[in-house]
Parts: structure tokens; C-alpha cells; sequence
């Protein structure tokens, strides 16, 4: 990885950077201590782990406020890591492939993963998506009338679909839905717009701030995850150029 330098400001995810803990699960020790110093020296408390169910054990005890797992590990591997994390917790979830592959990625966002990196990776990209992560994780979607229904409350209703966008819960039928950061945020962006047409590039920058760089398969791979969630029928696809939630 690219050292970055000392005198780079440190992320504050709200207060101070320190008050953000994250867990690294990587198998290789000489990457998972270059990580760990790389973090540490932008402020974050970091915690490893060298395979899957040691990292699961550390998560149960600690509850990180993010995760960086590996695919290849050894006991419990990545993307079965991150199903079970899922099992108990909505923590980002950023994923870590030395190769890359489409099915490791497409394995690992269908697992739950919020995002996801290919090793090797230049030092300020992977800041770049672990501080995208945790701003999500406290997004406090602003005040307007975009964010509002037509009566003025933060109550939004799409068919079956309610949304409180101040109080950021969702529910179904009456049921309430359990959304990761990642999916409420993917959601709140098409209810500012219902009925217009998102396209992939807008949800990248939007959600993942990967206006930069990005890989739109990670938003197909959650419109999906959010489709199980809400009903298939309400987020609709234009075929070509994205997707809009029905009104």
C-alpha cells in the first residue's frame, strides 16, 4: 500500500476519529499489521483478527462500528463472515478481494457487504471508502421539502411502504424493516425522486461518494438486496439507463 502522509487530516465519524473502532480480519500478518498502522495513524481504534471465527468472537465482545474482512481466510471465510455478522448486526461492512473477481464481489454484497476493495489498494482509497461507510452509518438526511411528504411531516408512503425520514425507520405492512446503512440511504435518495429515473453513476456518487471511481455492480447487487426487503415491484427497472421507486 502507498503510505499516506502523517499530516493528512484524521476522519472525525461524529467527535473524534478515536471514537471510531474497527475490526480487520486478514490472514496475511504482514497486511494486517501495515492496515492496522495505516488506520491508527488516521486515529481509528482498530482491532485484527488472522481468521474468520476469531473475528467473529472479537465482534461479539467489541462491537466494532465497521468492518474490514478478507474473502480468503481460514476457519470461517470472509463471505461467510459477513453472513453472520449480518445475523446480528447492521455495522458497515467493507470487503477485502486480492483478485477481484466478479464472483468474489457479487458473493460478497449478496452476503451483506456495503462495499467492497481489491488488494493491492492505494492507502487513501481505502480511507476514502471506510470514511464513506461511516458517514453513511450516521447519515441525518437534511431538512427540506425533498424530504418531506406533501403535508409537510417527514412521513413518506408508497403503497404498502412507509418511510419517517427524521426518525429513519422503515416499514412494510406495518412491519418495520431492518435496512443497513447502505440500503436506507440507497432508499431515502428514491423517495426524494419517486418516479424519476436514477441512474447507476448518480447512485454511486449519491450513496457510495464513488463519483470518482466505483463499480456499478455494487448498486445492482443492493437494489436487489433492497427489492427483497420492500417488494420487488417498487423499485422498478429502465432498462439502459437505472432505476425509479414507483409511486
Amino acid at each position: 500500500m502507498t503510505p499516506i502522509p502523517p499530516t493528512t487530516p484524521a476522519f472525525a465519524p461524529p467527535g473524534s476519529a478515536a471514537e471510531a473502532h474497527l475490526l480487520l480480519v486478514e490472514d496475511d500478518e504482514v497486511i494486517r499489521n501495515t492496515v492496522r498502522m495505516l488506520l491508527e495513524r488516521y486515529g481509528f481504534t482498530v482491532s485484527t483478527a488472522g481468521d474468520g471465527l476469531t473475528g467473529l468472537e472479537i465482534f461479539r465482545e467489541r462491537r466494532p462500528d465497521l468492518l474490514l474482512l478478507d474473502v480468503m481466510l481460514p476457519e470461517l471465510d470472509g463471505i461467510g463472515l459477513c453472513r453472520r455478522i449480518r445475523e446480528l448486526s447492521l455495522a458497515p461492512i467493507l470487503m477485502m478481494s486480492a483478485r477481484g473477481d466478479a464472483l468474489d464481489v457479487v458473493s460478497g454484497l449478496e452476503a451483506g457487504a456495503d462495499d467492497y476493495v481489491v488488494k493491492p489498494c492505494e492507502s487513501a482509497v481505502l480511507v476514502a471508502r471506510i470514511r464513506s461507510l461511516l458517514r453513511r452509518a450516521s447519515f441525518t438526511p437534511a431538512a427540506g421539502p425533498d424530504r418531506e411528504s406533501e403535508d409537510g411531516t417527514s412521513t413518506l408512503v408508497f403503497g404498502d411502504l412507509t418511510i419517517d425520514t427524521r426518525g429513519m425507520e422503515v416499514w412494510r405492512a406495518g412491519q418495520a424493516l431492518a435496512l443497513t446503512p447502505t440500503e436506507l440511504r440507497m432508499l431515502l435518495e428514491f423517495a426524494a425522486s419517486p418516479g424519476v429515473v436514477l441512474e447507476r453513476r448518480t447512485l454511486l456518487s449519491r450513496v457510495w461518494d464513488h463519483a470518482w471511481h466505483g463499480d456499478t455492480r455494487v448498486v445492482d447487487l443492493h437494489v436487489q438486496r433492497l427489492r427483497a426487503k420492500i417488494g420487488a415491484e417498487r423499485i422498478e427497472t429502465v432498462r439502459g439507463f437505472g432505476y425509479k421507486l414507483r409511486r
